[in-house]
């Protein structure tokens, strides 16, 4: 049976196996070290999975009267998510953090939106734009259970139609998966993202233009995201979870250096 959990779908996660949980690199995000080992997010909803993920629970620190709370953590599936594939490729910062304000662009049914919601915690909060109606639906009950998620049914193209409804983000996250998807990061970022912040961008180089070489396709997004004062960080692909994939990470109106005067 073996391998990959076969049909308990717990994934040897449970069970005799001990597992201990560790913070990773970046903030907010934990690795699950069992009989194999997962990226998880602390479960902001204890109990609740969103999209039947599995959970893991361990034991708390104990308390002063010597009993230990259960803490809770959903497994983040790099195949099901764009930014669990990238942090588990070794990317250098996601910039998302316990705290961060974030745009997310293309949120879906609310899958990565509810474990960047995780990350962020009660004092974050997630800006969701989705403009499908029917995922956007499941993305609305996401949010029923998680008050730092704002779900915004729109199209991310008309970024003004919700304009009364975000304040200024440290990062814009984005998967809409659209030919102009550099032009709508751009009108989103000029709108709400603060100098100095981020974008986070998941680009898919078939759908920017399915006859050229992606590698020539991830060329173009950065050149037009660098027309758009964008600075690039860093360019990721996303094998072996994605085909054809990158994940772009660049910092918007950096902050000039100053000159020192000699």
């Amino acid at each position: 049976r073996g391998g990959r959990g076969g049909r308990g779908g717990r994934g040897g996660m449970k069970g005799g196996t001990k597992v201990v949980v560790e913070p990773h690199r970046h903030a907010g995000i934990f690795v699950a070290r069992g009989k194999e080992d997962a990226l998880v997010t602390l479960n902001s909803t204890p109990g609740v999975a969103v999209y039947g993920e599995k959970r893991i629970s361990v034991d708390g620190p104990a308390a002063a009267d010597g009993t230990t709370a259960k803490i809770e953590y959903r497994v983040w599936n790099p195949f099901r998510s764009k930014l669990a594939a990238a942090v588990l490729g070794g990317v250098d910062s996601i910039w998302i953090e316990p705290g961060s304000k974030v745009l997310y662009l293309g949120a879906a049914a609310g899958t990565s939106v509810s474990h960047v919601s995780d990350i962020v915690g009660p004092k974050g909060a997630v800006y969701a734009v989705e403009f499908s109606h029917r995922p956007g639906r499941d993305l609305i009950n996401v949010a029923k259970a998680r008050t730092n998620v704002i779900p915004i049914i729109e199209d991310a193209r008309h970024p003004l139609k919700y304009r009364m409804l975000i304040g200024m983000v440290d990062v814009v996250f984005a998967d809409v998966a659209q030919p102009d998807q550099a032009r709508i990061v751009a009108l989103n970022s000029h709108y709400f993202l603060k100098n100095g912040g981020h974008s986070v961008i998941a680009i898919k180089a078939s759908c920017i233009d399915s006859t050229a070489a992606p590698e020539a396709v991830f060329r173009r997004e950065v050149t037009k995201l660098q027309s758009e004062n964008f600075k690039p960080l860093e360019q990721l692909t996303l094998e072996p979870y994605e085909r054809d994939h990158a994940v772009v990470i660049s910092e918007y109106r950096p902050a000039k250096k100053k000159k020192n005067k000699q």
